[in-house]
């Protein structure tokens, strides 16, 4: 069964196309009209051995948040179309102390008017093991 998904998002503030492959091998297309934030989504692709593919035009004259928060909402989309029914895939559950001995990061919700580059960090969570 193949693990992959296209999501398509149109609204008022951005035009979204993305392709998603759980299976694939880290190749990656992406071009959200912000530099850094394609930058981590790359990574993402990369390190995860997904395959995406990702269009996004936004009304970045105005400012990067619905870029950013729209694009989470359909890589959220696809991930869960791709897992499908979840066979095979197994729970792990973080107890306060193995995040804190594994030092997991928390990410808070950026404040409104933090820079571009703080909002992309803020989207990812970091694991420092």
């Amino acid at each position: 069964m193949a693990r992959t998904a296209t999501i398509e998002r149109k609204t008022a503030e951005t035009k979204i196309t993305l392709t998603l492959d759980l299976d694939g091998t880290g190749v990656s297309d992406i071009q959200t009209g912000i530099g850094f934030f394609d930058h981590m989504l790359t990574g993402f692709a990369k390190h995860g051995f997904f395959d995406l593919r990702l269009s996004c035009v936004g009304d970045l004259e105005v400012d990067s948040h619905h870029t950013i928060e729209d694009v989470g909402i359909v890589l959220g989309q696809a991930i869960k179309e791709a897992l499908g029914d979840k066979k095979g895939i197994r729970k792990v559950r973080l107890s306060y102390g193995y995040a804190y001995r594994g030092r997991v990061q928390r990410v808070r919700k950026p404040q409104r008017k933090r820079r571009d580059m703080q909002r992309v960090g803020y989207t990812f969570h970091r694991l420092s093991v």
